[in-house]
């Protein structure tokens, strides 16, 4: 006969810490009052049929929970064990993954033996290191990767989930968490991880690139609002950008009718600048599709190659795969050659705006030259003596002397002049040399990492020609 459920009361609570704790101690902290519950350290309530968690507000200081092999079916009532670090919950009849949400330090948590069959509601745990959930339901082994975001995680345990039968389950896990020390309590050894980061490449190198993509976007967008609080908070929010300049012309009629006009339509087409790690990225995610087209029907192929027994048959599809093996090789190496030489045009471009900027560094001596024009215009007038009836007494005499007061301005426009050139051709110098290393800088990364991409290829080619050989 079952046993009958039991309600987590404070006389429950009271008996297990008797139980635990040598016997004069535990008189001792059940006979005080107020404070004698968040002094706890660990709290063992196994097998007692509890149904549901409950009065363990006071437990404050509690840094281990043992709940295993009771009748709970919902995980709730731990908002106040801000200090836990170890929780077994496991052969209970829990559901659903929640009311985790307080329990940032938690490092340990077994929900082993219970009916959870999707990884949710876990994302404060950040300093998780093991986490135990076998016999459950987890039924996809994409269903694990919800893990990857706990970076200080390196044991789990799977087993007995319908997603651990898999035959690809051990790769599948070495290749996608690759600081993963132990796997269903065994150790992951270094052999294992590297088949599984080679079988799993080019997916692993896809999800990197969305990863990346996503955290960037993130902190573009805290960046945003940080940027808007910000200006709201100066009570100028709206004005940066085009907001304003958008603002209007939203409802402006006659912008609309020029907008009609081809000349002025051709005058608001931008040409989109793509910097370098944004063409690397597409043609990337270019080639991982092209992989990852050419993966699933080369498993197909040699799937159906194992199945034949007809030596003249198997040949003609060893011949086949040949072919697509080099197709590949050449579709991937065409790509290539296409990404580089955007790359080059993109460098050349580089360089081009850089030049004309550093030409536009030349024109800072038009101002000397037009207050010496002004002066020789003034210097004429005085001669005829046109000058303005209120130019004060002191002035008019600086005028009187025309040949003195011309040498005076000539010498001081070439010491002026020297000034402005000199130090023209410095930062001209510096500037020249700061774009001549930028542009080499870019020119040899990007042939280093051109020529490591064709070796990879070409690696990638003779893993699938010996992969051939097995079948011949």
């Amino acid at each position: 006969m079952m046993s009958r459920g039991m309600l987590m009361n404070e006389d429950l609570l009271q008996r297990a810490i008797l139980e635990q704790e040598p016997k004069d101690k535990g008189q001792g902290i059940a006979n005080e009052e107020g404070t004698q519950l968040d002094e706890i350290p660990k709290l063992c309530l196994e097998f007692r049929n509890i149904l549901r968690i409950d009065h363990l507000w006071q437990f404050t200081s509690l840094a281990r929970l043992n709940l295993n092999n009771n009748l709970i079916e919902n995980i709730e009532g731990l908002d106040h064990l801000i200090n836990l670090t170890w929780l077994d919950l496991s052969f209970n009849g829990i559901e659903l993954i929640e009311g985790l949400e307080s329990l940032q330090k938690l490092e340990v948590l077994n929900l082993s033996d219970n009916k959870i069959s999707v990884l949710e509601n876990m994302e404060t745990l950040e300093r998780l290191t093991h986490f135990s959930i076998a016999n459950n339901l987890l039924g996809e082994l994409d269903i694990v990767l919800y893990l990857r975001k706990f970076k200080n995680l390196f044991n789990i345990n799977l087993f007995g989930n319908p997603c651990s039968k898999e035959g690809d389950y051990t790769l599948f896990i070495a290749a996608f968490f690759p600081d993963l020390k132990f796997l269903d309590y065994t150790l992951l050894d270094e052999n294992t991880k590297k088949e599984a980061s080679i079988k799993h490449r080019y997916v692993l190198e896809e999800m990197k690139c969305e990863e990346l993509h996503k955290q960037k976007a993130e902190k573009a967008e805290q960046r945003k609002e940080t940027e808007a609080k910000l200006h709201t908070d100066a009570f100028v929010e709206f004005l940066n950008g085009s907001d304003l300049f958008k603002c209007m012309f939203n409802d402006d009629q006659e912008a609309d009718k020029l907008h009609r006009v081809p000349e002025i339509t051709d005058l608001l087409l931008i040409y989109p600048f793509k910097p370098n790690n944004e063409t690397v990225i597409e043609y990337q995610q270019k080639a991982l599709h092209i992989l990852a087209n050419f993966e699933q029907q080369h498993k197909e192929r040699t799937v159906d190659m194992r199945k034949l027994s007809d030596r003249e048959l198997l040949k003609v599809k060893i011949n086949q795969c040949n072919d697509e093996i080099n197709q590949l090789c050449k579709d991937l190496m065409t790509l290539e050659f296409q990404m580089v030489s955007q790359l080059e045009d993109i460098t050349k471009r580089l360089d081009i705006n850089i030049s004309e900027m550093v030409g536009y560094f030349t024109e800072m001596d038009d101002y000397n030259g037009k207050v010496r024009v002004s002066a020789l215009a003034l210097l004429d007038d005085a001669s005829k003596d046109n000058l303005d009836e209120f130019l004060p007494d002191d002035v008019r005499i600086l005028f009187t002397d025309k040949e003195t007061v011309m040498d005076a301005l000539t010498t001081g426009h070439d010491n002026h002049l020297m000034k402005i050139n000199d130090r023209e051709t410095q930062l001209v110098s510096r500037a020249n040399s700061w774009k001549v290393a930028l542009i080499k800088g870019i020119q040899d990364k990007d042939l280093k990492e051109n020529r490591m991409r064709i070796k990879d290829l070409h690696r990638y080619m003779d893993h699938l020609l010996v992969q051939l050989e097995e079948f011949q």
